[in-house]
């Protein structure tokens, strides 16, 4: 029963701060947090598009 408690406490919590947060304030910290995003291919494969795209320029450059 403790944890259900504690459950609908920190969701009030979490629910009253977004709603004292003004909505400029908001909106930047989310356009802050869309720029230090990953690129989506970082994100999902690592450094194996770099190394492909870098292995391509190569190529590129002996022709």
């Amino acid at each position: 029963m403790a944890k259900s408690d504690d459950l609908v406490k920190y969701i009030t919590q979490q629910v009253v701060t977004f709603i004292d947060t003004p909505r400029d304030v908001r909106q930047q910290a989310k356009a802050m947090h869309k720029e230090q995003r990953e690129h989506w291919q970082t994100r999902w494969f690592g450094m194996l598009p770099l190394a492909a795209r870098m292995l391509f320029d190569q190529f590129k450059t002996k022709k």
